[in-house]
């Protein structure tokens, strides 16, 4: 299951990066757009082109097929830059709350612990609101990417500082962090050169995990009309346009980017199980 899982990460990571070369039309570009090939079912020509859509159009004659690839390229850039900063950040306050204790340690877990009261997609909400009434209007929507990577990201630090947090305080009463104090080594040279490399093994887990949860995250906010413009269309995006027409017979727009995203995250999940199960000492 993980190497099936594993070969559709690459056939999809493949297929959005490769986008401008291997989509059969360029679905954003109003140039590029005939109304006469609106609405053709998959794996069908249409009646007044004659053209071939494998996955089907949609009601403005894009290809489907097109605007998945597309809108996979947004949708796996913001789950990944998402997460390298939930990372980042956690990690951070992780080795800082375990090694310097105190109310230090404190401060930042009494916040890790409110935050967690929260379901992490109304925390990102929340950012994302405040961060749009900061952004002035003529430049929303160039930064909202860029705010959707922030509100994930800072809904998803948590689990990373608590992990880290863990580890570094089993960590640093070890006798290699002694040793580094006693040949002068400084404070923030022992957190990330020393105490670092020996917790990194559940956060690779863990950030593989919070992958699928950011891209389903990134979805979700896009299907509310908060995330993604519709210049820069996600896979959350074609989901909320495809709804609109489901119900009149058109399912095929709701039905493929739909199919996409379920097998995305699930790949990425599988993936992050079979990485946990592989980094358990106690299964080798």
């Amino acid at each position: 299951m993980a190497l099936v899982a594993a070969l559709v990460v690459l056939v999809m990571v493949l297929g959005a990066a490769l986008a401008p070369l291997i989509a059969p039309y360029t679905p954003f570009d109003p140039a590029s757009l005939n109304l006469f090939n609106g609405i053709t079912p998959p794996f069908t020509a249409n009646e007044f082109t004659g053209d071939y859509f494998l996955f089907g159009t949609d009601d403005q004659g894009r290809d489907v097929l097109s605007t998945i690839l597309y809108g996979l390229r947004i949708s796996l850039f913001v789950g990944v830059m998402a997460v390298l900063f939930a990372m980042l950040l956690g990690i951070t306050l992780g080795l800082l709350a375990g090694y310097a204790g105190g109310w230090t340690d404190t401060v930042i877990m009494r916040v890790a612990d409110v935050q967690l009261t929260f379901p992490s997609i109304l925390v990102a909400l929340l950012i994302f609101g405040v961060a749009r009434g900061i952004v002035p209007i003529e430049h929303r929507a160039d930064m909202a990417i860029w705010v959707l990577i922030l509100a994930i990201g800072l809904s998803d630090w948590v689990q990373f500082a608590r992990v880290v947090r863990g580890a570094t305080l089993v960590q640093k009463d070890r006798e290699y962090v002694q040793a580094a104090r006693l040949i002068g080594r400084s404070n923030g040279a022992i957190m990330f050169r020393h105490i670092l490399p020996n917790v990194l093994s559940p956060v690779l887990v863990i950030a593989t995990i919070s992958l699928a949860l950011a891209i389903i995250a990134e979805a979700t906010l896009s299907f509310l009309g908060v995330g993604a413009p519709p210049t820069q269309p996600s896979l959350g995006t074609l989901i909320r346009i495809g709804q609109d027409f489901l119900f009149s017979g058109e399912w095929w727009i709701l039905f493929f980017p739909a199919m996409t995203l379920l097998a995305l995250a699930l790949s990425v999940n599988l993936l992050g199980d079979w990485l946990r199960d592989a980094l358990n000492p106690r299964l080798r």
